[in-house]
């Protein structure tokens, strides 16, 4: 198994290294503001990227959960979206860079082969509400499984995407348990949610996302860390700081 890399930039971003490919989760690299669109939840961010677009780097490849909320999508990471770009039908059909995929749904870049996995980004019901997201899983031979979560918090998925891929070597799994006023139940999983999911996949190293840096984000980097304790399981990985697992 070849060396896997996390660069952890805040919120849902990181920059993973896999199979020789520069890959970006959901790209968020504005500085701290309040985004107030009509119709929906004001967002808050409190706190900017650990490295500034300018100095992101070449990236081969964005998974995008979805396109519909700011804190997964903002206006500078949104200049990122140029190369391939995975994504939800939704956000295809809304952005003519992406390609959209649905659940199950495979395409090999490079090396890599990625498949869509499902996500649900609340309770049953929300969809409505909150709109369509998408998880990953990265394959490549004599490299090691990823799960990248997105904006998930069905554990039942999990159960549905540990079946299909028995061998899960890294989850990067967005916890934070996100909350709005419109929804009483969390938008994504909460901390222990989160060691559920990671023992379900069987993971053998969980990289947290999602915890930091807005203020609908009601579950806190220390409350992630506190519910993996003794477990081993979850990595260190300071913001802006490159990280071999």
């Amino acid at each position: 198994m070849s060396r896997f890399a996390v660069t952890y930039i805040g919120g849902p971003t990181a920059v993973l290294e896999y199979a020789g490919m520069r890959i970006l989760t959901d790209p968020t690299f504005d500085e701290p503001q309040s985004y107030a669109d009509p119709g929906s939840t004001p967002l808050v961010k409190t706190t900017g990227p650990g490295i500034p677009l300018s100095q992101i780097g070449v990236i081969d490849l964005v998974l995008l959960s979805h396109h519909e909320h700011v804190d997964n999508l903002d206006r500078s990471g949104a200049t990122l979206l140029t190369g391939p770009v995975l994504s939800t039908p939704e956000a295809a059909a809304d952005l003519p860079q992406v390609t959209g995929l649905s659940p199950w749904q495979k395409v090999t870049i490079g090396h890599v082969t990625v498949t869509a996995v499902p996500a649900l980004h609340g309770p049953v019901g929300s969809e409505p509400f909150v709109g369509t997201v998408t998880g990953f899983v990265l394959q490549c031979e004599e490299e090691p499984n990823v799960y990248v979560s997105g904006d998930n918090a069905s554990l039942d998925l999990v159960r549905e995407i540990a079946e299909a891929f028995p061998a899960i070597d890294y989850a990067v799994i967005f916890a934070g348990a996100a909350r709005v006023p419109a929804i009483d139940a969390p938008l994504t999983l909460t901390s222990t949610d989160a060691v559920d999911a990671a023992n379900i996949l069987g993971a053998a190293q969980v990289v947290g996302l999602h915890t930091e840096d807005w203020e609908h984000f009601s579950e806190t980097r220390a409350q992630l860390e506190a519910a993996f304790a003794g477990t081993g399981l979850l990595a260190v990985t300071p913001r802006g700081v490159r990280v071999d697992l």
